[in-house]
């Protein structure tokens, strides 16, 4: 690789040299701005007034972020890993809206997923360590996701067990005119949400719809103690890492860490 392309590399990869913070700063920058713009076209007035400057700035914008993603996808050691890894989608999110809405009208909305991009401020900040969390995070959902599956399905088998039960109490003239109708209603009180468009009349199905609230509280709860509990045992049995580079093949007694020699304090010796 050419010395050009490595230290173009670096510029847009790394996030340790000061040249690769200004890259970050400007794309979280030009992300704002054309967010910002994206929103203000959607206000009536002010599209009409100022349609054509708001045309112009979009596709400025996206020239920027098309010549960023094409430098990623030139200078990346391995193209195809980095155009299907996390950030490189959100790169190519950042352009395709633009791009689909020559053929297909009213996708120009979809621009504002641009703001996926603002997750460059962790590289920016330099905070490795929520990007790790979130990976933990991610895995324990994955591994909790076959018992919530289970939990889910149980809850909607009991939801429409509820919701026949509701059609029979209430029935058409209190507006639970069927079974679909009255799943809506169930569901939309087991989550708490209560928009209120419907409701019991009956002294029997008040005291369900009581019941159906208390258990939705537990319901709640449920799914977030699956994930809790895989996170903690997680967490317990990973070894120690660094906070900073998030190394985690530290020997025992080291004192500064073995990957980018920050001290490891509190560290006993």
């Amino acid at each position: 690789m050419t010395s050009w392309r490595v230290r173009l590399q670096r510029s847009l990869f790394s996030a340790e040299t000061t040249s690769a913070r200004w890259v970050d700063l400007l794309i979280l920058v030009m992300t704002l701005a054309s967010i910002l713009t994206v929103m203000l076209a959607s206000v009536d007035d002010l599209r009409q007034r100022y349609e054509p400057v708001f045309v112009v700035l979009e596709w400025m914008f996206t020239a920027f972020f098309t010549i960023d993603y094409a430098l990623r996808l030139v200078t990346a050691p391995m193209p195809t890993r980095y155009a299907f890894s996390f950030f490189g989608l959100v790169d190519a999110i950042a352009v395709l809206p633009a791009y689909l809405s020559l053929t297909l009208p009213g996708l120009e909305s979809l621009l504002v997923l641009r703001a996926l991009q603002l997750l460059r401020v962790f590289r920016l900040l330099k905070l490795i360590r929520f990007v790790q969390e979130a990976d933990q995070l991610w895995q324990s959902l994955s591994a909790s996701a076959s018992k919530i599956t289970v939990f889910l399905t149980g809850v909607f088998v009991l939801q429409l067990v509820i919701a026949s039960f509701m059609y029979l109490i209430e029935g058409p003239s209190h507006g639970f005119d069927s079974i679909p109708h009255s799943l809506y209603w169930t569901i939309v009180t087991m989550t708490t949400v209560g928009y209120g468009d419907l409701t019991p009349q009956t002294a029997t199905g008040k005291v369900l719809a009581s019941i159906i609230m208390l258990i939705g509280y537990g319901i709640i709860a449920v799914p977030t103690g699956i994930v809790t509990s895989d996170l903690t045992r997680r967490r317990s049995s990973q070894s120690e890492e660094c906070q900073t580079c998030g190394h985690r093949e530290i020997p025992e007694g080291a004192k500064y860490c073995p990957a980018c020699g920050v001290s490891l304090a509190g560290r006993s010796s």
